[in-house]
């Protein structure tokens, strides 16, 4: 299971609380609104280097494992 500690960060003193990728200052979002626009995943990657594809791949997975669980409450 993804744990959003190993991928995503927020602090205020980083684009104001904005979600990012551990380690850069790329907003979650950013790779949400790549992907809505229909742009693939290596596009998203090659303008932004310094999120790894495993980070983005596991940001996904953490996306899918949180809706699963919406839409299938226990």
């Amino acid at each position: 299971m993804v744990t959003t500690a190993r991928v995503m960060h927020s602090d205020p003193d980083i684009l104001g609380g904005v979600p990012v990728f551990v380690g850069t200052r790329v907003p979650i979002k950013t790779l949400l609104d790549y992907l809505e626009a229909g742009d693939p995943l290596d596009e998203f990657l090659d303008h932004f280097p310094s999120v790894q594809r495993q980070q983005a791949i596991a940001i996904l997975e953490l996306a899918k494992q949180m809706l699963t669980a919406y839409a299938n409450p226990a």
